[in-house]
């Protein structure tokens, strides 16, 4: 006869409504005493509540989003003939996650992780977890070439700060990478090795303008194998880094495409052959690759996206740049400040359209002395490529005079990858755009599976993707964290820098918010003056009835420093007054924060401005 028991909440430290986070077995498993059959997550501690019992789940009573309390039925369990019968209250211990002793939060009773760095959890071989033994090796029947507590996709900005946070937290990680080196997108190929090319942009740029106050340096030879390597050793400084730091930490790389093949399991391509790597957590930071559009002649290398721009193969006589976002605009200056003849279109009415428009005009009147032409309002329809070039029409308000260049950029945004990973086969849900919808604490609809970075959306940002990575990291360690930033501040590495954080005065406008502008121009501050850059200026939007400071922006050289001030205050909730009243050293650029918020204050002795009546 059937021994038919009711797996019930055992004693969970008094707590009450406790929401169910995981739900780890269905009916037909077969369990062991011991094994894991539901998560729970109060505001103190994640626990695991086990088996009392060994047998097959006939039928799971809870599901993801339930509220239980000591002594609700878990499942009922149709148990060996040895098991004995639970006692009342069915009282669980057992493994769970072997992250550690139970807590006295949670009595002798469910398996609690609290907010402190977990012990390294015992090796997957060692005892089942989670149902694992009774689920085949693979939906091919393999065994798991390798196993771990978590595995990263990805290891950019953001892959790799998850996976050596979770390692520091005790989590045995393995950390998948496509590329050679770590790092991501960003450094090999991205937000790096652009800075390095546009830090020489800057000096050319800036050796040609001391011309004008009796400081020349001639016309500057560029030897572009030395350039080149210059830029290729600041990548191979940061990427060996980080292998080393992964080595340090105990954390084990995988290089090859990886792809899910089950809820629980990546299949990963390497140069050895298919690798397949068995988790309990899984954090997807795969990233998002630059937009190609149909028109163009892709097989044809003088075609290029971001990352064959910054090959820096060789210094084309015209460019044309397609894009007048940031990428367009950075790659724009640095090619200009070589020596090419670039030529710029943007299909909006504005460059750096996420921008105030007030922020964008000295960099386009800058901008308008330095290229051929900045080109608003007109799009490429056809490109084809001759012997003489990429030969390009357009449609639109502003045509520009070329029509065939050396090198075509095409720099229009970037499209996610979540849909390039085998994520349905994982069970998480990707948009037909290829984005990734997560919860403040990361979680994708799998609740074991986390995603950040570029492919949960907007901003695509690496300074997101790491704190998005640092929260996901933590809750696989059962920390209780969640991403709740006010604001993320963006920054174009032009010349003027560009950087704005928090409401722009568009964005308040367009919502009908009541602000205050507080704006000081740089052609007062005496540091600007002495750099001969007085083109930017600094603004403050404060909400009117509070005073508390809600957006900045800030155009001129060095920007992108500049803004993390804001940032700050704007999460620390300052007012105007704490802004102004802060002493700022003198004389710096800094400084005009300090006089924006006089401004609007009324307080500003280094400007005149009138009374109003």
């Amino acid at each position: 006869m059937a021994n038919m028991i009711e797996v019930k909440v055992p004693d969970i430290g008094g707590h009450d409504n406790v929401p169910v986070i995981e739900v780890l077995v269905k009916a037909g498993d077969r369990v062991e005493k011991e094994q894991s059959l539901i998560t729970l997550e109060s505001d103190k501690a994640t626990m695991e509540v086990p088996s009392s019992a060994a047998g097959v789940v006939r039928d799971v009573k809870v599901k993801v989003g339930d509220e239980v309390s000591e002594g609700a039925v878990i499942l009922t369990l149709e148990a060996e003939a040895s098991a004995p019968s639970p006692p009342n209250g069915n009282k669980a211990g057992g493994e769970g996650r072997g992250e550690g002793s139970p807590s006295p939060e949670t009595g002798n009773g469910a398996k609690a992780q609290t907010d402190v760095p977990a012990s390294p959890a015992p090796s997957p071989q060692s005892s089942p977890r989670r149902g694992e033994e009774a689920k085949p090796a693979s939906p091919s029947g393999r065994q798991p070439d390798i196993e771990c507590k978590l595995v990263v996709l990805g290891s950019g900005p953001g892959g790799y700060t998850a996976a050596f946070r979770a390692a520091d937290l005790g989590v045995d990680t393995v950390l998948v990478e496509r590329y050679a080196s770590l790092g991501g997108v960003c450094l090999n190929v991205g937000c790096i090795p652009s800075k390095a090319l546009l830090h020489a942009a800057a000096v050319i740029d800036e050796a040609e303008a001391m011309a004008a106050h009796g400081v020349s340096f001639g016309k500057p030879k560029i030897e572009l194998d030395k350039l080149r390597h210059f830029k290729e050793q600041v990548v191979g400084k940061l990427t060996g880094g980080l292998a080393g730091m992964a080595r340090q930490r105990k954390v084990r790389t995988v290089q090859g495409t990886g792809s899910f093949v089950s809820p629980h399991e990546l299949e990963v391509k390497t140069a050895e052959g298919t690798k397949l790597v068995r988790f309990e957590h899984a954090i997807i930071a795969a990233g998002s690759q630059a937009v190609r559009l149909p028109m163009f002649p892709w097989d044809d290398e003088r075609v290029m996206d971001s990352t064959g721009a910054l090959e820096l193969k060789d210094i084309p006589k015209k460019l044309l740049v397609v894009g007048g976002g940031i990428i367009g605009l950075e790659m724009a200056t640095v090619y200009a400040g070589l020596g090419s003849e670039v030529t710029v279109v943007e299909f909006m009415d504005q460059l750096i359209p996420g921008a105030d428009a007030d922020l964008v005009k000295p960099l386009a009147k800058r901008l308008g002395s330095k290229l051929k032409g900045v080109h608003l309002k007109t799009k490429v329809v056809e490109a084809k490529a001759t012997k003489k070039g990429i030969e390009v029409r357009y449609e639109g308000e502003s045509m520009p005079e070329t029509t065939v260049f050396d090198r075509v950029l095409v720099a229009v945004g970037r499209s996610p990858n979540g849909g390039k990973i085998g994520a349905d086969k994982a069970g998480v849900a990707v948009t037909e755009r290829g984005f990734i919808n997560v919860d403040t604490q990361m979680r994708t609809n799998v609740p074991h599976i986390f995603a950040i970075g570029d492919l949960v959306g907007q901003p695509m940002l690496a300074h997101k993707a790491t704190h998005e990575a640092r929260v996901a990291a933590e809750v696989v360690a059962g920390m209780k964290s969640h991403f709740d930033a006010r604001v993320i501040p963006s920054v174009a590495y032009t010349d003027p820098e560009i950087a704005w954080v928090g409401v722009t005065e568009r964005e308040a406008k367009e919502k009908g918010l009541k602000i205050g502008v507080g704006k000081f121009p740089w052609a007062a501050s005496g540091r600007a003056i002495g750099i001969d850059r007085t083109e930017g200026f600094t603004k403050l939007l404060f909400d009117e009835e509070t005073h508390r400071v809600v957006g900045a922006g800030i155009v001129g050289p060095h920007a992108g420093d500049l803004i993390s001030e804001l940032a700050l205050a704007i999460e620390m909730g300052a007012e105007a007054a704490d802004i102004a009243l802060t002493i700022h050293p003198h004389p710096t650029l800094s400084e005009s924060v300090a006089m924006a918020a006089e401004v609007y204050e009324g307080t500003i002795t280094d400007l005149y401005i009138p009374k109003k009546k």
